[in-house]
């Protein structure tokens, strides 16, 4: 009878440890799920942000090119008027093609004796 109620006693409290483990566990989750929220929150803030400022310099963007092909029509007006050629750049658009550089590149030359020391 004696060994039940200790058998009985060690049970209850093994089962209030499990139920003390299992409380601190859901406590640490939801600390852990609060975390998560303020910074997916945080990053939804910078996203917005980020995209703010694409639509801006897309904007800009299209306003140069405009700008450009204006400048570039009146200097075809000018040639045609003067009778002289003039050259006429054009900006590359990199985000059309990716694929290219920009701007020109040149390769550097090494020589045999370059990382002798």
């Amino acid at each position: 009878m004696l060994s039940n109620r200790e058998s009985a006693k060690r049970s209850r409290m093994k089962k209030q440890q499990q139920l003390d483990d299992q409380t601190n566990q859901v406590l640490e989750l939801k600390s852990q799920n609060e975390q998560l929220l303020l910074q997916i929150h945080l990053l939804t803030q910078q996203n917005m942000f980020m995209e703010s400022n694409n639509v801006i310099l897309r904007t800009e963007l299209n306003w140069l090119k405009e700008r450009l092909q204006l400048l570039n029509s009146t200097i075809r007006s000018m040639e045609q008027i003067s009778g002289i050629s003039i050259d006429v750049l054009t900006a590359p658009d990199p985000l059309l093609m990716p694929w290219q550089f920009p701007y020109p590149f040149q390769l550097i030359m090494a020589n045999d004796g370059i990382f002798q020391l």
